[in-house]
């Protein structure tokens, strides 16, 4: 197997505003497999929260691909534990495990929800995130989104003023009176803050709540999550399987991003782990592309909440395949991950 990477910077159609940071654009890394005329591709994106920054993802994937000469073919790679139990980084171990489910399903003429052992492409209704804005813009793209076929908007949270939190909710929930609301502040509330706001915004009819606490402290997340008047989803609480395991039963929800568990089959092994607990799975994402994306669309199927909306939040969106500009994702019948280049990005030197 031969491998080779590409940079691209990926623009956002507009700046998002979380609590701890503003984000325009991303760059992304495509790792590219090849064996036998056949290529398969994985995407890793950069993150500042994550440590990755664009020479440190090229630095780890070009180790990564050059490693994979060592097997036979990609199918004995995929099968093989060390991809899962390395040292890597996790979103490079999930780019790395996207190009060889892609190339396995491509050789075998099989998309990879069938590799996972589901027939019917997968298909939910995905959340939208609206930033961190004004009460006027969220107001209009609020309106946007559900006229658009968006059934559930997340919105983020975490201001100075938390009233602007809740008016900016408020009228998020006026614009857009039948979609399914959940709330984000990205860990920026004392415990105390948020056993004062949460009833608040359960009022309003929000659905849940993610990681309202700052990470660290799982046993003050799950404190909460037992006294919440909502449902209390742990997301940056919930890195890994033992994260989850310390969780499971005690929050009401988890966060599971293949860029931050390791990929499809590390997050596979979360869903088992939580099934029975009465903790439901929430498929995420980084802001990415189609690319990205796509491996956690073809397990769309097994979350309570689906909010893979990564691809949906650039300027341009190099690759196709797994919709959600009518609020659903959709994966497809085409081999490996069913994903197309399309074009309309710009490479980083």
């Amino acid at each position: 197997m031969k491998a080779s990477l590409r940079t691209v910077r990926l623009a956002l159609a507009e700046p998002l505003r979380i609590s701890r940071s503003t984000m325009s654009a991303r760059d992304a890394v495509w790792l590219t497999v090849e064996h036998d005329g056949i290529t398969g591709h994985g995407e890793a994106v950069t993150s500042v929260y994550y440590g990755l920054d664009t020479d440190t993802l090229v630095r780890l994937l070009t180790t990564a691909g050059a490693d994979l000469a060592r097997f036979p073919d990609p199918e004995s790679a995929l099968s093989e534990s060390e991809l899962t139990d390395s040292d890597l980084p996790p979103a490079v171990t999930a780019a790395v495990e996207s190009a060889l489910f892609d190339l396995v399903g491509k050789r075998a003429g099989s998309p990879v929800h069938r590799l996972l052992g589901t027939d019917v492409p997968p298909v939910a209704a995905t959340a939208r995130t609206i930033g961190i804005t004004a009460p006027a813009d969220a107001a209009a793209q609020a309106r946007r989104l559900a006229a658009s076929g968006f059934e559930v908007i997340k919105v983020k949270a975490g201001t100075a003023d938390p009233d602007d939190d809740v008016e900016r909710v408020r009228v998020i929930r006026d614009a857009a009176p039948r979609a399914r609301l959940l709330l984000d502040p990205n860990g920026a509330w004392s415990p105390a803050q948020a056993e004062a706001l949460l009833p608040r915004f359960a009022e309003i009819g929000v659905e849940a709540v993610e990681q309202p606490i700052p990470p660290g402290t799982p046993e003050a997340l799950g404190a909460l999550a037992e006294r919440s008047p909502l449902p209390v989803i742990a997301d940056e609480d919930a890195v890994d399987l033992a994260d989850v395991r310390r969780l499971a039963g005690r929050v009401q929800g988890v966060n599971v991003k293949l860029a931050k568990c390791g990929g499809v089959r590390a997050a596979l092994r979360i869903a088992s782990a939580i099934d029975g607990s009465g903790t439901g799975l929430m498929l995420g994402c980084l802001t990415a592309s189609t690319l990205g994306l796509a491996p956690a669309v073809h397990l769309a199927d097994r979350a309570r909440w689906t909010d893979l909306d990564g691809h949906l939040l650039l300027a341009h969106d190099p690759w196709a395949g797994i919709g959600g500009e009518d609020g659903v994702v959709r994966a497809n019948g085409r081999p490996g991950l069913g994903v197309v280049e399309v074009g309309a990005y710009e490479d980083v030197a």
